[in-house]
C-alpha cells in the first residue's frame, strides 16, 4: 500500500511537471504571437491620398561626378507628399561620400514666387558621408504654412562655376490639419517616425527592412538597397 501511495504521488509529480512545461510552451507560443502582431502592425506603408495627382519628384537619376557615378535622391514620394508638422524633418540620401558641397533649398509655389526669396538656402560643405542625411527645418527656423505646396531640392555641386553639371533631386511637401487625411497618406510623417526609430536603435534590423519596403513602395530602390545593405 505504501509503495502503491508513493507510486501515486511520483506520478502526480510528473504530471504536473509535464503540465506546467506545457503551460510554459503555450505562453512562449503566444508571446511570440503577440510580438509578431505587434511587429507586423507597426509596419509602415504609404497610400497616396490623392489618386492621378502630378509628379513632383524629380532627379534621382544616376549621374557621374569626377570618375564615379553618384545617385543622389530626396526621400519622397511621387507626388506631393503631405505632413501635419509645421517643421518637418525632411530626409535625402546620396550613394557616395562626397568631397563637394551641397545645396539645400526650400521655396514655396504661392503666386509670385519668383519675388520672394527661398524659404530656406543652405550649403552643407564637404565631407559628406554616403547614405541618409536627415534636414531639420525647426533648426532653421523654417515653419511651413498650412495647406501651401513647397517644393524642395538638393543639389550636388560639382563646380560651383558651372552649375548646370550640378547633381540635383527635388521634391515636394504640403503642411496639412490632423484629421483631413488618413495616418498612411502622410509621408513626411511616416518617414521621420521611422527615421527616428532608426537613429534610436541603429542595430535594429526591422526598422531598417521597414524602411527599405516604405522606399520601395515609392520607387526609390537605391536608397532602399543601402538601408538593406546595412543589414548583417
Amino acid at each position: 500500500m505504501k509503495t502503491s501511495l508513493t507510486v501515486v504521488v511520483v506520478a502526480s509529480a510528473l504530471w504536473a511537471l509535464v503540465a506546467h512545461a506545457a503551460d510554459a510552451d503555450r505562453l512562449v507560443v503566444a508571446q511570440a504571437n503577440t510580438e509578431k502582431a505587434a511587429n507586423d502592425s507597426a509596419t509602415f506603408s504609404y497610400k497616396p491620398p490623392l489618386r492621378g495627382a502630378p509628379a513632383t519628384r524629380v532627379g534621382g537619376g544616376t549621374r557621374s561626378i569626377g570618375a564615379r557615378p553618384l545617385t543622389v535622391s530626396v526621400l519622397a514620394p511621387n507626388e506631393t507628399g503631405f505632413t501635419t508638422s509645421d517643421k518637418p524633418t525632411i530626409y535625402w540620401y546620396v550613394s557616395e561620400p562626397l568631397n563637394t558641397p551641397v545645396e539645400l533649398t526650400l521655396t514655396t509655389t504661392e503666386p509670385l514666387k519668383d519675388a520672394v526669396p527661398p524659404a530656406l538656402e543652405l550649403m552643407l560643405q564637404p565631407p559628406i558621408a554616403k547614405g541618409v542625411h536627415a534636414l531639420r527645418l525647426s533648426d532653421h527656423g523654417v515653419t511651413l504654412k498650412p495647406g501651401v505646396e513647397y517644393q524642395w531640392f538638393v543639389a550636388v555641386v560639382s563646380n560651383p562655376a558651372q552649375r548646370s553639371s550640378d547633381v540635383v533631386a527635388g521634391g515636394a511637401i504640403k503642411r496639412v490639419e490632423p484629421a483631413a487625411y488618413a495616418q498612411d497618406g502622410l509621408w513626411y510623417d511616416a518617414i521621420d517616425q521611422l527615421s527616428q526609430r532608426i537613429s534610436a536603435n541603429p542595430a535594429d534590423q526591422r526598422l531598417r527592412q521597414q524602411r527599405a519596403a516604405l522606399l520601395e513602395q515609392v520607387g526609390l530602390r537605391e536608397a532602399a538597397a543601402f538601408d538593406l545593405g546595412t543589414i548583417r
